[in-house]
């Protein structure tokens, strides 16, 4: 076998190991497998934990305690209390085993509203600064300590080798000696030192390596795809961040939701017990990931020994009917089809992790030293570490004539969607799951990139305007243009090729327009992965990455500028940890292939007075068919760029769905899971009066091409409760101008049926009524469309869809209905 034998840095505890033994020869099955059962805090209560004996909880992206998206830190110290007070209550004779808590801070806090949000991990890549990254994994373990949790689902230690994957941004580098030296600094830091007084103390927390193994390896970066790389390769590239993570002393380790050869890592015994426990000798404990165990063939979410058997010892089972699980986990073991020597293993780690941890002695949350305490939250200490890490992390890949860095007096356009925008700023893991749905609001404290420009520029006496669509009231000396990828977070990242058509032509456009014009250009690029750009590279005369820096923007403006003696403010010294395509389809993309022909190769960057030899005439054709579609994707899994969900209930109260639930006089729209974690959308109607849900743009889509071509509007439903009055599907291009279909015989129709497909043909709108009283044809009214799917109804209503999209060639002469 190619698997080293690792030794770790915290060494075995004799008199540990026999607390362990004395714990677990008092508990019966059912407290084992309470320890075995982990359930997300919207579906357990204190009492639950009480009664089920539960050993862990989780929260998923966006959930937060009271459902409060700006609970403050006291908020989620009282509910980790109440769990740990409802595990503390021994007074039935059950054996104490404390409770923990376990987040997801993959790049700070992401939960808390007011956090540090430092660069994801593709930037910290380009900083080559791993004691930098031991101090972001302090920083971030302080602010989990202040919400009184435990346990970190960080780091994040795939090795991307086909940067198509939504989940690039997570990873340090395609390097695999990039991620085995970030993860054991980042594992240092969330937990200390394993030799040190520092281990797990109060200021620390619980680290995870994840997602054990190969979800950077997947075929075409598939997210929860199957890796088919040789046991070598999966050592020797997907396993670096493992071995250094367990030699620091890592508590954790996550099962990946991908497949080896086939078999769902989840049941893997080869991987998870003879590679990970057996032969690298890990002994703490292995985690799942999101109901991942139900993905096991002939197993479910609710009925699955076959992942205990294989070596999972936390089944994270965030589903409502999580006793159900517990139930057959009980019996599995009472029966034999899982042994009693597999489940005393399972919980003789999670024992062990709890010791180690100090949590047996340990106070409840409350009155632990940092606990509840909001000025550690975002302090400006831990924002001087984040927005080191953005100055540190930026790569500039052209600087014409050394455009670079500016003059802070001269006269600055600032243009572009990203310069003032936390909510791309920040990606995926921010406030919600997805990023999506985020205000400046939802940022207290931070400073965006624009606001790093103003600081520069206002300081030194130059003049600023701020123009997001270039359109300058002077000319201005220099243009900043920020632009690029909005956030997306894992599957729904997921893209077929890396050319960037984030916004359709429209960034280039822009670029071109300044530089038409004779302004100089400086492109700062927002993104989460290498992208095709060559265009967007002609039209600047300097291109910089900036990743998705964070909570602390104004750390791009330190780089950009001169100081009062007319040097560098700050150096530009990031380097690529992954290669730049040359053509949108050139993938995978990693050095040392026999093929290796990148545009920027791996550890690129231009430092301010190096020779640029770039120019300005990069190919810029490419194949058609990467954006043509006979598609519009509206929903899938989430709402699609540039659309979101918006609900309006009967007294004109409109709000949009930015986190997990919404709701109006008429209806309550939330996240739930059909297939994986939040993939569909629940309406429900009260029956209060006419409420709404629509997935809507504030820009205009042409719909005229899909009409003409016998198009449909195609959508996935499952209908729970029947309508009480009549339900209209409308087609929306701004206030009263609508167009509105009665599908209400097909949604009654659907009730108890599950999952169906609707194919609705775009001929069977009405003609609309505009604003202005005049009656557009069909045509017309499909060149201005905001809202392609809306549901309304006055009465009551629960339905929820996963999937929504306008499609060509697919409509028929009436409404027809599938199975799904």
């Amino acid at each position: 076998m190619p698997w080293p034998k690792v030794t770790s840095v915290v060494a075995p505890d004799p008199a540990i190991e026999e607390k362990v033994e004395a714990i677990l020869a008092q508990m019966s099955v059912e407290e084992k497998v309470g320890q075995m059962i982990q359930p997300e805090i919207k579906e357990v209560t204190p009492q639950d934990i009480k009664d089920y004996h539960i050993g862990s909880v989780l929260n998923g992206g966006g959930s937060v305690p009271n459902n409060d998206r700006y609970a403050k830190a006291s908020d989620w110290v009282a509910l980790a209390d109440s769990f740990f007070e409802a595990a503390a209550d021994c007074a039935d004779g059950k054996v104490y085993v404390p409770m923990m808590w376990g987040t997801d801070a993959v790049h700070g806090v992401g939960n808390v509203v007011g956090a540090t949000l430092f660069p994801h991990n593709i930037a910290l890549g380009a900083t080559g600064n791993p004691e930098l990254i031991r101090q972001i994994g302090e920083v971030t373990a302080r602010e989990i300590a202040a919400i009184g949790i435990d346990w970190d689902f960080s780091p994040t230690v795939a090795v991307v080798r086909d940067d198509r994957w939504g989940r690039t941004y997570e990873s340090y580098s395609e390097d695999p000696q990039i991620v085995r030296d970030y993860a054991a600094k980042m594992v240092e830091g969330l937990q200390g030192a394993g030799d040190s007084s520092e281990f797990l103390n109060t200021e620390h927390v619980i680290a995870t390596a994840k997602h054990f193994i190969g979800d950077g390896g997947t075929i075409n970066g598939i997210d929860r795809g199957d890796c088919v790389d040789d046991e070598q390769v999966l050592c020797d590239i997907h396993g670096a961040g493992y071995i250094s993570a367990i030699e620091a002393g890592v508590q954790s380790v996550m099962a990946s939701f991908n497949s080896w050869h086939g078999e769902k890592l989840h049941g893997h015994k080869h991987l998870l017990t003879t590679v990970l426990k057996d032969t690298m000798g890990f002994d703490g404990l292995v985690v799942g990931d999101w109901n991942g165990h139900g993905f096991i063939e002939g197993a479910s979410v609710l009925d699955c020994p076959q992942a205990i058997n294989a070596g999972l010892d936390i089944f994270m089972v965030p589903d409502p009917d999580w006793k159900v699980l517990f139930q057959n986990t009980v019996e599995q073991i009472n029966s034999g089809i899982i042994s009693s020597e597999r489940a005393d293993d399972a919980v003789r780690r999670i024992l062990r992790v709890k010791l180690r941890a100090g949590l047996f002695e340990r106070e409840k949350p409350s009155q632990r030293p940092l606990a509840g305490r909001d000025e550690i939250i975002g302090s400006p200490e831990h924002r001087a570490v984040a927005r080191q890490a953005v100055r540190e992390s930026l790569v500039m890949l052209k600087n014409k004539n050394n455009v670079l860095p500016l003059n802070p007096q001269q006269k600055v356009l600032v243009a572009g969607d990203g310069a003032d925008n936390l909510s791309k700023q920040a990606g995926g893991w921010s406030v919600t799951w997805q990023g999506t749905g985020t205000t400046r609001d939802d940022f207290p404290g931070s400073t965006s990139v624009l606001d790093g420009i103003r600081d520069a520029v206002d300081g030194a006496g130059g003049s600023l305007e701020v123009k997001e669509d270039g359109n300058y009231s002077v000319k201005p000396d220099v243009a900043i243009v920020v632009w690029g990828e909005g956030p997306y977070a894992e599957m729904q990242g997921d893209v077929q090729n890396l050319l960037y058509k984030e916004s359709a032509g429209r960034d280039w456009a822009l670029l071109k327009k300044l530089q038409a014009e004779g302004i100089p250009v400086v492109s700062l690029f927002m993104t989460g992965r290498p992208l095709w750009v060559n265009r967007e590279l002609n039209a600047s005369d300097a291109f910089v990455v900036i990743w998705q820096p964070g909570t602390e923007g104004a750390g791009v403006g330190d780089v950009l500028f001169t100081n009062a003696e007319g040097k560098a403010a700050h150096p530009i010294k990031g380097k690529l940890t992954f290669s730049w395509p040359r053509t949108p389809d050139q993938g995978p993309l990693n050095v040392g292939d026999a093929d290796y022909d990148p545009l920027f190769p791996y550890g690129y960057g231009l430092a301010y007075g190096e020779s640029d030899t770039l120019g300005d005439d990069l190919p810029e054709e490419y194949d058609a068919s990467f954006e043509a579609s006979d598609e519009m994707q509206v929903f899938n899994m989430r709402p699609v760029e540039p659309f979101s969900i918006v609900l309006e209930g009967c007294k004109n109260d409109r709000t949009a769905l930015s986190g997990n639930s919404a709701e109006t006089t008429s209806i309550t729209v939330s996240c739930v899971d059909r297939h994986v974690q939040e993939d569909a959308r629940r309406a429900l109607w009260n029956g209060a009066g006419e409420g709404m849900v629509a997935l809507s743009t504030r820009d205009r889509q042409v719909m005229v091409d899909y009409l003409e071509n016998d198009g449909a509007l195609v959508f996935e439903l499952k209908v729970d409760l029947a309508p009480t009055d009549a339900v209209v599907l409308r087609l929306g291009c701004g206030p009263n101008s609508n167009s509105d279909l009665d599908i209400t015989d097909t949604i009654a129709a659907l009730v108890g049926q599950g999952w169906s497909r609707v194919i609705v043909p775009l001929h069977l709108f009405p003609d609309v009524g505009s604003d202005f009283g005049l009656v557009l044809p069909p045509e017309e009214f499909f060149y201005r469309v905001l809202e392609p799917f809306t549901l309304v109804t006055a009465g009551q209503l629960d339905l929820r869809f996963s999937f929504v999209q306008v499609q060509k060639h697919t409509a028929g002469k009436a409404i027809e209905v599938s199975a799904c």
